[in-house]
């Protein structure tokens, strides 16, 4: 794995926006560097023994998050997760009936050296997917068309989109986001244009604007139509402490991602993983609190996290030598989580270090491709470049 530095295509912009991805310079000035998110003045090499390791890792941690849905369920423990009480059920029945799952995004610590660790599990909005499906392809088309790249992940939504139609009888399907996020509309856009392709019909609705119909007991759109199967790039964390979502105890639409992905989209599930699961090569110790990190004889540096952050928020590091790093945000009163610290790679230098974080999406069931996250800080935030790859 080497970081390579490389010339900007001169079209770049106008490349990038030919596909949709419109917000390729969000937080752009007139001062600023020529690139805000999409940085293509460098690329992330690979050997293809390195990408065949990521592949299995996600594949590896896709299993065992399955197992450990399986096991809080059986044995109860959505408190740990913060879940409230009144939605276990929706989990629970949402598990019983394999409501299926479209996608998530592990992000790994990885330096082509070792095994991949899981720092966590984006399992409920994960963002960066136009960017890591399409864009960095038609990079690669451009830059490079002789190697190849870790990336199936248009090939594997289409397939899964065209299952869910076929075999769960998925035929109309609404789309929805916040409408003042434009990462947030482009993705769910894009999603909706794939599901369009397999026969799936589609319609756009803005999260603020679903309606309840209480005769009917049935959320509806704009046109009141019922919305019988919903994809929201809008977090169940939130969705549960709204007085929208105390209609989901009502009358339960089926949702992508799964009402069951609230155990997987928690920090919570770390410490879980671990205990389930003790020194798998692809997990870092984690627990539910300091003093259990330290019951074990460990005195190594550590992160806490909040059980929901998002971007980075709220987050800490203590390391071994002394050095802090903190983020700022709203979250913590849920609970924190401790994991032991595994410092990224730093391909850059000490004055301007450079630390990727590995994002490895899963679509359906298999490993589907990687995009990278890039920054100065060793945590990465909404700020952090997205870098394409490839493999020789």
């Amino acid at each position: 794995m080497e970081r390579i530095r490389l010339e900007p295509r001169a079209n770049w912009q106008a490349r990038n926006e030919e596909v949709g991805f419109s917000f390729h310079s969000m937080g752009a000035t007139p001062n600023a560097a020529p690139s805000i998110y999409w940085d293509e003045r460098a690329a992330y090499q690979f050997k293809e023994r390195e990408i065949l390791e990521l592949e299995k890792a996600t594949q590896e941690l896709n299993r065992l998050c399955l197992a450990a849905v399986d096991h809080v369920i059986f044995r109860d423990r959505f408190a740990e997760l913060g879940i409230p009480a009144a939605f276990t059920k929706l989990c629970r029945e949402s598990w019983d009936r394999d409501d299926p799952t479209l996608y998530g995004r592990f992000d790994f610590r990885f330096d082509g050296t070792g095994a991949p660790k899981m720092l966590e599990y984006n399992a409920d909005t994960p963002t960066a997917l136009l960017e890591a499906s399409v864009a960095q392809w038609v990079w690669l088309e451009d830059v490079m068309p002789e190697a190849d790249q870790f990336n199936s992940i248009h090939e594997k939504l289409l397939e899964q989109f065209g299952w869910m139609r076929s075999v769960r009888g998925l035929t109309n399907l609404h789309f929805s986001s916040v409408t003042q996020s434009e990462e947030d509309r482009v993705t769910v856009e894009y999603l909706r244009d794939v599901a369009t392709q397999t026969g799936i019909k589609t319609a756009f609705v803005p999260v603020e604007e679903i309606g309840w119909h209480e005769a009917n007991k049935q959320f509806v759109d704009l046109e009141n139509a019922p919305i019988k199967h919903l994809f929201k790039l809008y977090p169940w964390e939130w969705i549960v402490h709204e007085p929208f979502g105390q209609h989901l105890l009502q009358r339960s639409s089926l949702f992508l991602e799964p009402a069951w992905k609230m155990i997987l989209s928690n920090k919570g599930i770390l410490p879980i993983l671990w205990e389930l699961s003790p020194g798998h090569p692809n997990l870092l110790p984690s627990y539910r609190s300091l003093e259990a990190l330290r019951g074990i004889g460990f005195d190594g540096g550590y992160v806490k996290k909040p059980l929901l952050s998002r971007e980075g928020a709220n987050i800490s590091i203590e390391a071994r030598d002394g050095t802090q790093v903190k983020t700022g945000g709203e979250y913590g009163e849920e609970g924190f989580v401790y994991q032991v610290f595994a410092p990224l790679p730093n391909f850059g230098s000490s004055e301007r270090p450079l630390h990727p974080v590995i994002g490895s999406w899963i679509v359906g069931d298999m490993a589907a491709g990687i995009g990278i996250r890039e920054a100065e800080s060793l945590i990465t935030d909404n700020t952090s470049r997205f870098v394409p790859h490839y493999f020789v």
